[in-house]
């Protein structure tokens, strides 16, 4: 049997943890819980034990992330294998089943293990046996196989895997008898002294071959549309984009409910070394290690006489002072604070909703937009002006554009800049500056090896992102 082949899924909507993940720059791109973001994390952990690595990992994602995918795994060392693009989101079932089949047409003795990209497993050690369990199940009797995590509280948060009987301390693989949808506080606590019942993860393991065929017997209807979308992928500055017309019939649909609970080859391998889908801000509260009265804080904040609290700052000129708090999330951000009852986080994303309802930007959109050759954000908008911090990656560009409404002044303060202006190339260092008139074809790169940083000032009658027309895009953007 071969190396074991990572497949990390790398989507979502980021609602549960607004404000700090949304839409436009998800929960798994986010350092929820240290310095590094939870996909970074799962890369990591899918790199395997160092005697047998497993092979790199594929991931599948969409077209807005596309470039924040590889630049975050570049940033903590991890090579990515292939990046698949999906044209829209039609839920588990399809991802796994696309991977499934591009693995199969370069290794067809493959195994794969499908992770979400934002989950915390933090003993990589305790994981790698599990998978390893795994894997002996597979070569041993073929099964489809599924980690379940040993509960420690009678959640109702989570759908739940009946076991044919309670697992032993050894980490054996137990076969499945039933999934169980998510259940009432009753019917939790009854299960949980029951011992046979085990949280669903989300997490699988099989031989390519083995889902393949679980697809064809369980969820026929799937395979023809995936099957085109992936023979008709076209590749893309180093991305596979999966074919939009085949994908646009493939039926939405989680893994669970087109293949898994259907399949009468299923084991599990039990996990008790911790685990968290960090599904609200409850969750983070408790990865984050609160102190003896419950106490968790990030950033600039200052806590008086509180209690089972929640509290962060995402920016470091931003001080958050709470006074005598009780069961209380605070979230603040330049744009944005949710304060909510510890008891409702499981009801953010009505916030989100209402959000959308009347409008607001802050639904779906960061202060900082994520671009891939860096990111910027608004600084102060005004009457006919706006300042924007630019931070360019070493060796990247923007595109050759214009605009019709709105003039730049540019000024560089950190590293250098190479600026196009019409027929006119040059070089900025920190705190030279240049003027970009309405209409004039320009472009700005960073040609160093260390970021650089400018600020932006426009004026115009207009201000709008939309106002561009590119004429070169290193990244095959229109």
């Amino acid at each position: 049997m071969n190396s074991v082949y990572p497949v990390i899924l790398c989507g979502g909507s980021g609602t549960r943890l607004w404000p700090l993940s949304r839409k436009s720059y998800p929960k798994q791109f986010v350092p929820l819980i240290g310095e590094t973001s939870l996909l970074q994390d799962c890369a990591e952990r899918m790199r395997g034990p160092k005697k047998a690595p497993y092979a790199k990992p594929l991931i599948l994602t969409n077209e807005a992330f596309r470039f924040v995918v590889p630049e975050q795994l570049t940033a903590v060392s991890v090579d990515p294998g292939p990046i698949l693009i999906e044209p829209e989101g039609r839920n588990t079932a399809p991802a796994v089943l696309a991977a499934a089949l591009y693995l199969e047409s370069t290794d067809p003795d493959a195994v794969m293990l499908v992770a979400p990209s934002d989950h915390v497993v933090p003993d990589k050690p305790a994981f790698h046996r599990a998978v390893d369990e795994g894997v002996r199940v597979i070569k041993d009797r073929g099964d489809l196989v599924t980690f379940g995590i040993t509960p420690d509280r009678p959640e109702t948060g989570y759908g739940y895997l009946k076991l044919s009987h309670a697992p032993d301390a050894s980490g054996a693989a137990v076969p499945l008898d039933r999934f169980v949808e998510k259940p009432d506080l009753d019917n939790a606590n009854t299960m949980l002294a029951d011992g046979s019942y085990l949280w669903n993860s989300g997490i699988f393991l099989f031989a390519v071959r083995d889902i393949i065929a679980a697809f064809e017997q369980h969820a026929t209807a799937l395979i023809e549309p995936v099957k085109q979308a992936v023979a008709d992928a076209q590749t893309d500055l180093g991305f596979l984009r999966l074919d939009a017309a085949a994908w646009s019939k493939v039926d939405d649909i989680s893994i669970d409910y087109a293949v898994m609970e259907k399949a009468s080859n299923l084991s599990v391998v039990p996990y008790a070394a911790g685990w968290s889908d960090v599904g609200s801000w409850t969750a983070v509260q408790e990865l984050t290690h609160p102190d003896d009265d419950g106490v968790a804080t990030t950033g600039e904040v200052t806590t008086i006489d509180c209690n089972n609290v929640l509290i962060r700052s995402e920016s470091p000129s931003q001080e958050v002072v709470a006074l005598g708090l009780e069961n209380i999330v605070a979230v603040a951000m330049p744009d944005a604070v949710l304060v909510a009852s510890m008891d409702r986080s499981q009801d953010v994303k009505l916030a989100v909703s209402a959000l959308k309802a009347k409008g607001a930007k802050q639904a779906e959109l960061l202060p900082v937009d994520h671009r891939p050759w860096g990111w910027f954000e608004s600084l102060v908008v005004g009457d006919r002006f706006q300042v924007k911090r630019i931070h360019v990656h070493p060796g990247a560009a923007l595109s050759l554009q214009s605009h019709h409404h709105r003039s730049e002044h540019w000024i560089v303060v950190e590293g250098t800049a190479k600026i196009t202006i019409d027929d006119d190339v040059q070089l900025l260092s920190e705190n030279q500056s240049v003027y970009i008139p309405l209409g004039a074809v320009h472009r700005m790169e960073n040609p160093g090896k260390v970021p650089m940083v400018l600020i932006e000032v426009q004026t115009g009658s207009y201000l709008g992102e939309d106002d561009i027309i590119r004429y070169e895009d290193i990244y095959a953007r229109r």
